[in-house]
This record gives C-alpha cells, sequence and structure tokens, in this order.
C-alpha cells in the first residue's frame, strides 16, 4: 500500500515537473517573440532605442544574479537536511527577489520622470524598454509566490522528497528568470544607439 502512495506521489511529482519546464518553453518563445519584435521595428526604422539605459537596471541584474546564489544555497541546505539555513537562504532568495522589482520600478521612474523616456512616444523602439521589462516583472511576481509557497512548505514537516521537489520547481523557475533577465538587459544594452 505505502509503495503505491509513493509511485502515484512520483508520478504526480513528474507531471509537475513537465508543467513547469513547458511554461519555462512556453516564456522562451514569449520573450523570442519580443525581441523579434523589435528586431523587424528597428530594421524597418533604422535606430535603436536612442537612450541610455538607467543604472538601475545594472544594479538590478546584479541583485537577481546574487538571489540565484542565494536560491543554489538553499537548495544545497536542503539536500543536506540543512532545514534553518534552507529557510535562511530562501528568505533572503525572496528579499533580494523584492529588492530587485523595486530596483526594476526605480528604473522605469528615472525613464519616466528623470529622462522623459515615456512608454507611447515617437520612437517605439523605447517602448520596448518597458515591455521587455514588464512582461520579465510580470514573471517575477509569479515566482516570488512560488518562493512563498516553498518558504511556507519549509516550515511545515513534509516529506524531504516534497521539500526537495519544490526547492527544484523554484530553482528552475527563478534561475530561467535570472537567465532572461541577463539575456534581456545585454540585448537592450546592444541597442542603446
Amino acid at each position: 500500500m505505502m509503495a503505491q502512495i509513493q509511485q502515484e506521489d512520483k508520478i504526480n511529482l513528474g507531471a509537475k515537473k513537465f508543467g513547469m519546464w513547458i511554461f519555462i518553453l512556453t516564456s522562451c518563445m514569449l520573450f523570442a517573440a519580443l525581441t523579434s519584435g523589435f528586431i523587424v521595428y528597428n530594421g524597418g526604422h533604422g535606430h535603436g532605442l536612442d537612450v541610455i539605459l538607467p543604472q538601475a537596471f545594472k544594479y538590478s541584474t546584479a541583485v537577481i544574479i546574487l538571489s540565484s546564489v542565494t536560491l543554489f544555497m538553499a537548495s544545497r541546505a536542503a539536500k543536506g537536511l540543512q532545514f534553518a539555513k534552507q529557510r535562511l537562504y530562501l528568505w533572503l532568495t525572496f528579499f533580494l527577489g523584492i529588492a530587485f522589482f523595486a530596483i526594476q520600478i526605480y528604473a522605469w521612474y528615472v525613464l519616466t520622470y528623470k529622462m522623459q523616456v515615456y512608454f507611447v512616444n515617437p520612437n517605439a523602439s523605447r517602448s520596448f524598454i518597458y515591455v521587455f521589462s514588464g512582461m520579465h516583472l510580470a514573471h517575477v511576481l509569479a515566482a516570488l509566490l512560488v518562493l512563498l509557497s516553498t518558504i511556507r512548505s519549509s516550515y511545515k514537516n513534509i516529506p524531504q522528497v516534497k521539500n526537495l521537489f519544490k526547492m527544484e520547481i523554484t530553482s528552475i523557475f527563478w534561475h530561467f528568470l535570472d537567465i532572461v533577465w541577463i539575456y534581456l538587459y545585454v540585448f537592450l544594452l546592444l541597442n542603446q544607439y
């Protein structure tokens, strides 16, 4: 009976992991479509963003990279059965995620109020800055909710298999967002002019 329950749990966890990979794939296609749209629009108009990106984007990039390190440390702690460390690193990751979100909003503030680069403007290429970072922030918000669920589970007495599974799903999503932001940031940097 116990073996049958464990087998059902394994199948359910496998399906959830597959679902996460499908979500990651569709998100990749979304960001590829957005960057392709930028390239097509830009090719027809012959100019880039014509703006220097705010420094806040550089700082947010450092923060999200650091958050991936803390999440990696949380995963290592979970595998080593060091649950207090796991929770500490999960909370650090969460607060770094909030910091990333806040810095991105500040970058929008700088773009809008200090640089007068608005979402709607004659050079629609500039609008892509808001589109790229906005779509990424929507994904970050979802990842923060997944992270909170993992943090909540870490305080409960759940089987280690489920704990590690939650850590794995959270890590896949979070590290994916890290890679996507680095891609978007470098893409925007290369198209400043």
